[in-house]
């Protein structure tokens, strides 16, 4: 049997994706992990704190590639670096929306979510913040234009990430664009605005 706490954390995923974050309830979280609500808090303090954790071990790691690569610049070209940021981001978006959309319908819980977040630090402004921090360090070694923003930079590649993951539900098809195609185009299309002069750095 698996440990509670991976339970845990696997019915908080499902319940997530299938009902929204606003209605998995800590008591539907349990019951679904073959535990009781006891249990469920000597791991998680909070629905809050719970919900991070899914976001952190269930969803692709955009995070700590932000960091690592913030930490590293220049172990690839940014092109290459700037490809797998996006692929990850909308991954991460794509698998991310369906659970925190539900928190948009019920104003009140999500001004508490909200302040649950900046308690402890956390937040979706957290990967722009992270991705302009590692955009500054490649610039710091002239691979970035010095007068490029790259807070601006940034947003605009994060923003068309999250975009992908539900702008697309109504067209005919109903298909997202493909993640081999989309990631190393806005990767392009992103660094023609801020590389140095070749484009290529």
């Amino acid at each position: 049997a698996k440990p509670a706490r991976v339970r845990v954390l696997d019915a908080a995923h499902e319940l997530m994706l299938t009902v929204g974050l606003a209605r998995a309830t800590t008591k539907e979280i349990a019951k679904a992990a073959g535990c009781s609500e006891a249990a469920l808090y000597k791991y998680f303090p909070s629905k809050e704190e719970l919900f991070i954790q899914v976001l952190r071990e269930r969803l692709p790691r955009l995070t700590p590639l932000l960091r690592s690569l913030a930490a590293e610049p220049g172990r690839r070209t940014p092109e290459e670096n700037l490809t797998e940021i996006a692929r990850q981001a909308a991954l991460f978006y794509e698998q991310s929306f369906p659970i925190a959309a539900s928190l948009y319908a019920e104003t009140q819980l999500k001004r508490r979510h909200d302040e649950a977040m900046r308690q402890m630090g956390s937040g979706p402004h957290l990967p722009i913040e992270e991705l302009d921090a590692y955009l500054r360090a490649e610039q710091a070694l002239g691979r970035i234009g010095p007068d490029a923003d790259t807070f601006a930079a940034a947003s605009l590649l994060l923003g068309a990430c999250a975009q992908r993951a539900f702008a697309y539900d109504a067209t005919p098809t109903g298909e997202r664009p493909p993640l081999d195609d989309f990631a190393p185009r806005l990767a392009r299309t992103l660094l023609a605005g801020i590389s140095v002069a070749d484009g290529r750095p």
